[in-house]
Protein backbone atom coordinates (compact mmCIF):
# COMPACT_ATOMS: atom_id res chain seq x y z
CA UNK A 1 0.00 0.00 0.00
CA UNK A 2 1.83 3.47 -1.16
CA UNK A 3 4.55 1.72 -2.05
CA UNK A 4 6.62 -1.29 -3.36
CA UNK A 5 8.85 -4.53 -2.20
CA UNK A 6 12.08 -5.09 -3.69
CA UNK A 7 13.32 -8.83 -3.41
CA UNK A 8 16.87 -9.11 -4.09
CA UNK A 9 19.39 -11.75 -3.70
CA UNK A 10 20.68 -10.75 -0.18
CA UNK A 11 17.92 -8.14 0.88
CA UNK A 12 14.39 -7.63 0.40
CA UNK A 13 12.98 -4.25 0.75
CA UNK A 14 9.50 -2.24 1.38
CA UNK A 15 9.70 1.04 0.45
CA UNK A 16 6.42 3.78 1.58
CA UNK A 17 5.57 7.29 0.23
CA UNK A 18 4.59 8.89 3.35
CA UNK A 19 2.27 12.14 3.66
CA UNK A 20 5.14 14.46 3.96
CA UNK A 21 6.91 13.33 0.81
CA UNK A 22 9.36 11.40 2.11
CA UNK A 23 10.14 7.52 1.64
CA UNK A 24 10.26 5.14 4.38
CA UNK A 25 12.45 2.13 3.97
CA UNK A 26 13.04 -0.98 5.72
CA UNK A 27 15.02 -3.23 4.75
CA UNK A 28 15.96 -7.06 6.16
CA UNK A 29 17.73 -10.03 5.33
CA UNK A 30 16.26 -12.22 1.78
CA UNK A 31 15.12 -15.62 3.53
CA UNK A 32 17.77 -18.10 2.28
CA UNK A 33 16.56 -20.46 -0.12
CA UNK A 34 15.54 -23.94 1.08
CA UNK A 35 16.52 -27.30 -0.69
CA UNK A 36 13.01 -27.71 -2.05
CA UNK A 37 13.21 -24.22 -3.62
CA UNK A 38 15.83 -25.55 -6.15
CA UNK A 39 13.81 -28.35 -7.55
CA UNK A 40 12.15 -28.03 -10.57
CA UNK A 41 8.37 -28.74 -9.95
CA UNK A 42 8.49 -28.57 -6.47
CA UNK A 43 10.34 -25.02 -6.47
CA UNK A 44 7.11 -23.46 -7.78
CA UNK A 45 4.28 -24.57 -5.27
CA UNK A 46 7.32 -23.69 -2.25
CA UNK A 47 7.54 -20.21 -3.59
CA UNK A 48 4.14 -19.83 -4.42
CA UNK A 49 3.34 -20.11 -1.13
CA UNK A 50 6.58 -18.21 0.17
CA UNK A 51 5.43 -15.20 -2.08
CA UNK A 52 1.84 -15.41 -0.50
CA UNK A 53 2.99 -15.41 3.02
CA UNK A 54 5.54 -12.35 2.47
CA UNK A 55 3.29 -10.56 0.44
CA UNK A 56 0.34 -10.54 2.97
CA UNK A 57 3.32 -9.59 6.01
CA UNK A 58 4.06 -6.86 3.64
CA UNK A 59 0.48 -5.50 3.12
CA UNK A 60 0.18 -5.78 7.20
CA UNK A 61 3.38 -3.92 7.44
CA UNK A 62 2.60 -1.13 5.14
CA UNK A 63 -0.96 -1.07 6.82
CA UNK A 64 0.89 -0.29 10.25
CA UNK A 65 3.01 2.59 8.92
CA UNK A 66 -0.06 4.31 6.80
CA UNK A 67 -1.98 4.40 10.16
CA UNK A 68 1.12 5.84 12.16
CA UNK A 69 0.81 8.59 8.96
CA UNK A 70 -2.29 8.50 8.45
CA UNK A 71 -4.15 7.77 12.02
CA UNK A 72 -7.50 9.86 10.65
CA UNK A 73 -7.97 7.78 7.61
CA UNK A 74 -6.66 4.45 8.72
CA UNK A 75 -8.29 3.60 12.15
CA UNK A 76 -8.20 0.04 13.38
CA UNK A 77 -12.06 -1.39 13.83
CA UNK A 78 -13.13 -3.23 16.67
CA UNK A 79 -11.87 -6.38 16.06
CA UNK A 80 -8.56 -5.35 15.56
CA UNK A 81 -8.69 -3.58 18.77
CA UNK A 82 -10.49 -6.30 20.47
CA UNK A 83 -7.76 -9.09 19.22
CA UNK A 84 -4.79 -6.61 20.40
CA UNK A 85 -6.28 -6.04 23.99
CA UNK A 86 -6.40 -9.98 24.21
CA UNK A 87 -3.28 -10.84 22.81
CA UNK A 88 -0.76 -8.36 22.32
CA UNK A 89 -0.37 -6.65 19.32
CA UNK A 90 2.49 -8.89 18.58
CA UNK A 91 0.81 -12.00 18.44
CA UNK A 92 -2.21 -10.69 17.52
CA UNK A 93 -0.44 -9.81 14.06
CA UNK A 94 0.49 -13.11 13.47
CA UNK A 95 -2.30 -14.74 13.96
CA UNK A 96 -4.36 -11.49 11.57
CA UNK A 97 -1.45 -12.64 9.21
CA UNK A 98 -2.59 -16.14 9.09
CA UNK A 99 -5.87 -15.87 8.83
CA UNK A 100 -5.51 -13.48 6.41
CA UNK A 101 -3.29 -16.22 4.52
CA UNK A 102 -6.05 -18.77 5.09
CA UNK A 103 -8.91 -16.42 3.94
CA UNK A 104 -7.06 -15.90 0.74
CA UNK A 105 -6.31 -19.49 -0.37
CA UNK A 106 -10.03 -20.71 0.47
CA UNK A 107 -11.39 -17.62 -1.33
CA UNK A 108 -9.13 -18.35 -4.35
CA UNK A 109 -10.12 -21.90 -4.78
CA UNK A 110 -13.25 -21.81 -4.03
CA UNK A 111 -14.05 -18.67 -6.91
CA UNK A 112 -11.59 -19.42 -9.35
CA UNK A 113 -11.72 -23.60 -8.97
CA UNK A 114 -15.02 -24.64 -7.38
CA UNK A 115 -16.87 -22.30 -8.71
CA UNK A 116 -16.14 -22.89 -12.52
CA UNK A 117 -16.31 -26.84 -12.28
CA UNK A 118 -19.77 -26.58 -10.53
CA UNK A 119 -21.41 -23.68 -12.41
CA UNK A 120 -20.33 -26.29 -16.08
CA UNK A 121 -21.45 -29.38 -14.37
CA UNK A 122 -25.03 -27.66 -15.67
CA UNK A 123 -23.61 -28.18 -19.27
CA UNK A 124 -23.10 -31.91 -19.37
CA UNK A 125 -27.20 -31.98 -18.97
CA UNK A 126 -26.35 -30.80 -23.13
CA UNK A 127 -23.75 -32.38 -24.13
CA UNK A 128 -20.85 -35.61 -22.76
CA UNK A 129 -17.83 -34.14 -24.85
CA UNK A 130 -15.38 -34.29 -22.46
CA UNK A 131 -13.11 -31.57 -24.30
CA UNK A 132 -16.23 -29.57 -24.60
CA UNK A 133 -16.84 -29.67 -20.30
CA UNK A 134 -13.30 -28.75 -19.66
CA UNK A 135 -12.76 -26.48 -22.24
CA UNK A 136 -16.02 -24.72 -21.05
CA UNK A 137 -14.54 -24.88 -17.63
CA UNK A 138 -11.60 -22.90 -18.58
CA UNK A 139 -13.48 -20.18 -20.05
CA UNK A 140 -15.29 -19.71 -17.21
CA UNK A 141 -12.37 -19.93 -14.77
CA UNK A 142 -10.94 -17.11 -16.76
CA UNK A 143 -13.96 -15.13 -17.49
CA UNK A 144 -14.25 -14.83 -13.32
CA UNK A 145 -10.78 -13.95 -12.99
CA UNK A 146 -10.60 -11.08 -15.35
CA UNK A 147 -13.83 -10.01 -14.22
CA UNK A 148 -12.26 -10.19 -10.65
CA UNK A 149 -9.40 -8.19 -11.51
CA UNK A 150 -11.26 -5.58 -13.44
CA UNK A 151 -13.75 -4.59 -10.72
CA UNK A 152 -11.10 -4.10 -8.36
CA UNK A 153 -9.16 -2.24 -10.19
CA UNK A 154 -11.90 0.49 -10.08
CA UNK A 155 -11.16 1.27 -6.24
CA UNK A 156 -9.20 4.22 -5.98
CA UNK A 157 -6.67 1.81 -3.47
CA UNK A 158 -6.20 -0.51 -5.69
CA UNK A 159 -6.17 1.62 -8.66
CA UNK A 160 -2.76 3.09 -6.80
CA UNK A 161 -1.52 -0.48 -6.16
CA UNK A 162 -1.31 -1.56 -9.99
CA UNK A 163 0.41 1.77 -10.57
CA UNK A 164 3.00 1.08 -8.33
CA UNK A 165 2.64 -2.53 -9.75
CA UNK A 166 3.50 -0.63 -13.09
CA UNK A 167 6.06 1.66 -11.15
CA UNK A 168 7.88 -1.44 -10.28
CA UNK A 169 8.03 -3.51 -13.52
CA UNK A 170 9.17 0.12 -15.26
CA UNK A 171 12.27 0.15 -13.08
CA UNK A 172 13.58 -3.49 -13.31
CA UNK A 173 13.16 -3.28 -17.13
CA UNK A 174 15.41 0.07 -16.69
CA UNK A 175 17.68 -1.75 -14.69
CA UNK A 176 17.72 -4.45 -16.95
CA UNK A 177 18.81 -3.23 -19.68
CA UNK A 178 21.85 -0.91 -18.05
CA UNK A 179 20.05 2.69 -18.16
CA UNK A 180 20.75 4.86 -14.86
CA UNK A 181 18.13 4.49 -12.46
CA UNK A 182 16.18 7.71 -12.71
CA UNK A 183 12.35 8.35 -12.79
CA UNK A 184 12.50 9.50 -16.28
CA UNK A 185 14.21 7.05 -17.95
CA UNK A 186 12.25 4.34 -16.29
CA UNK A 187 9.20 6.19 -17.59
CA UNK A 188 10.24 5.22 -21.13
CA UNK A 189 9.81 1.69 -20.26
CA UNK A 190 6.12 -0.17 -20.76
CA UNK A 191 4.56 -1.33 -17.56
CA UNK A 192 4.35 -4.81 -18.39
CA UNK A 193 7.11 -7.84 -17.51
CA UNK A 194 7.19 -11.59 -18.65
CA UNK A 195 7.80 -12.96 -15.10
CA UNK A 196 5.22 -11.13 -13.61
CA UNK A 197 3.21 -13.05 -11.10
CA UNK A 198 0.02 -12.16 -13.34
CA UNK A 199 1.36 -13.71 -16.37
CA UNK A 200 1.74 -16.77 -13.27
CA UNK A 201 -1.57 -16.74 -13.01
CA UNK A 202 -2.49 -16.92 -16.69
CA UNK A 203 -0.41 -19.96 -17.14
CA UNK A 204 -1.76 -22.09 -14.37
CA UNK A 205 -5.38 -21.29 -15.60
CA UNK A 206 -4.33 -22.72 -19.05
CA UNK A 207 -2.17 -25.32 -18.19
CA UNK A 208 -4.98 -26.33 -15.84
CA UNK A 209 -7.71 -26.50 -18.88
CA UNK A 210 -4.54 -29.33 -20.61
CA UNK A 211 -4.82 -31.51 -17.50
CA UNK A 212 -8.43 -31.58 -16.14
CA UNK A 213 -8.82 -32.48 -19.45
CA UNK A 214 -6.66 -35.65 -19.32
CA UNK A 215 -8.86 -36.27 -16.26
CA UNK A 216 -11.99 -37.00 -17.59
CA UNK A 217 -15.32 -35.61 -16.02
CA UNK A 218 -16.25 -37.55 -13.32
CA UNK A 219 -19.32 -36.42 -10.80
CA UNK A 220 -19.02 -32.79 -9.42
CA UNK A 221 -17.57 -33.71 -5.79
CA UNK A 222 -14.74 -35.80 -7.47
CA UNK A 223 -13.92 -32.93 -9.65
CA UNK A 224 -14.02 -30.60 -7.17
CA UNK A 225 -11.35 -33.07 -5.22
CA UNK A 226 -9.22 -34.01 -8.57
CA UNK A 227 -8.96 -30.03 -9.26
CA UNK A 228 -7.27 -29.55 -5.54
CA UNK A 229 -5.34 -32.32 -5.31
CA UNK A 230 -3.79 -31.68 -8.99
CA UNK A 231 -3.21 -28.12 -8.18
CA UNK A 232 0.59 -28.40 -6.78
CA UNK A 233 1.36 -30.24 -9.95
CA UNK A 234 -0.15 -27.26 -12.13
CA UNK A 235 1.57 -24.39 -10.30
CA UNK A 236 4.85 -26.03 -10.55
CA UNK A 237 4.60 -26.53 -14.24
CA UNK A 238 3.56 -23.05 -14.47
CA UNK A 239 6.72 -21.64 -12.79
CA UNK A 240 9.14 -23.75 -14.87
CA UNK A 241 7.19 -22.23 -17.94
CA UNK A 242 7.15 -18.62 -16.23
CA UNK A 243 11.30 -19.14 -15.48
CA UNK A 244 11.25 -20.31 -19.30
CA UNK A 245 9.50 -17.44 -20.82
CA UNK A 246 11.59 -14.66 -18.40
CA UNK A 247 14.94 -15.64 -19.86
CA UNK A 248 13.70 -17.05 -23.92
CA UNK A 249 12.36 -15.18 -26.72
CA UNK A 250 11.51 -17.55 -29.21
CA UNK A 251 8.14 -17.40 -31.07
CA UNK A 252 6.67 -19.98 -28.70
CA UNK A 253 7.67 -18.19 -25.62
CA UNK A 254 5.90 -15.26 -27.25
CA UNK A 255 2.68 -17.25 -27.94
CA UNK A 256 2.62 -18.88 -24.63
CA UNK A 257 3.29 -15.14 -22.51
CA UNK A 258 0.94 -13.23 -24.59
CA UNK A 259 -2.35 -14.42 -22.54
CA UNK A 260 -0.70 -13.05 -18.90
CA UNK A 261 0.73 -10.36 -20.82
CA UNK A 262 -2.36 -8.85 -21.74
CA UNK A 263 -4.35 -9.29 -18.58
CA UNK A 264 -1.17 -7.09 -17.02
CA UNK A 265 -3.08 -4.45 -18.74
CA UNK A 266 -5.20 -4.75 -16.25
CA UNK A 267 -2.79 -5.34 -13.16
CA UNK A 268 -0.25 -2.42 -14.33
CA UNK A 269 -1.37 1.22 -14.40
CA UNK A 270 0.45 4.24 -15.26
CA UNK A 271 2.47 5.48 -12.48
CA UNK A 272 4.08 9.41 -12.13
CA UNK A 273 7.31 9.87 -11.06
CA UNK A 274 6.54 9.66 -7.41
CA UNK A 275 5.96 6.80 -7.67
CA UNK A 276 8.67 5.57 -10.02
CA UNK A 277 10.88 7.13 -7.09
CA UNK A 278 9.61 4.83 -4.64
CA UNK A 279 10.36 1.78 -7.16
CA UNK A 280 13.97 2.98 -7.83
CA UNK A 281 14.58 3.75 -4.28
CA UNK A 282 13.38 0.27 -2.94
CA UNK A 283 15.49 -1.15 -6.26
CA UNK A 284 18.52 0.60 -5.25
CA UNK A 285 18.16 -0.91 -1.36
CA UNK A 286 18.77 -4.27 -2.55
CA UNK A 287 21.45 -4.30 -5.21
CA UNK A 288 24.27 -6.40 -4.44
CA UNK A 289 26.72 -2.82 -4.16
CA UNK A 290 24.70 -1.55 -2.46
CA UNK A 291 26.60 -2.28 1.54
CA UNK A 292 23.88 -0.05 3.74
CA UNK A 293 23.09 -2.10 6.59
CA UNK A 294 19.54 -3.56 7.37
CA UNK A 295 17.22 -0.35 8.39
CA UNK A 296 13.99 1.09 8.95
CA UNK A 297 13.25 4.63 8.67
CA UNK A 298 13.23 7.45 6.52
CA UNK A 299 15.75 6.91 3.15
CA UNK A 300 16.70 9.04 -0.35
CA UNK A 301 15.90 8.47 -3.65
CA UNK A 302 19.21 6.02 -3.60
CA UNK A 303 17.86 3.88 -0.70
CA UNK A 304 20.09 5.35 1.73
CA UNK A 305 19.17 5.91 5.20
CA UNK A 306 18.87 9.22 6.45
CA UNK A 307 17.68 8.76 9.86
CA UNK A 308 19.34 6.57 12.56
CA UNK A 309 20.26 3.07 11.36
CA UNK A 310 19.01 0.25 13.42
Amino acid sequence: MEGIMMRGPKKTAVAIRLPDGSIHMKTEATPSASKWSKVPLIRGVVNFVGSLIQGTKVLLYSADILEENYPEEYEKDKFDIWVEEKLGKEKAWKILVAISVVFAIVLSVGLFMLLPTVAVGLLGKITENILILNLAEGIVRMAIFILYIALIARMNDIKTVFQYHGAEHKTIHCFENGIELTPENAQQFYTLHPRCGTSFMMFVMVIAVLTHALMGWPNVWLRILSRIIVLPLIAGVSYELLKWAGRSDNAVVRVLSMPGIYLQKLTTKEPDLKQLEVAIAAMKAVLPENETPFFEGICDLNGNPIEEEQ
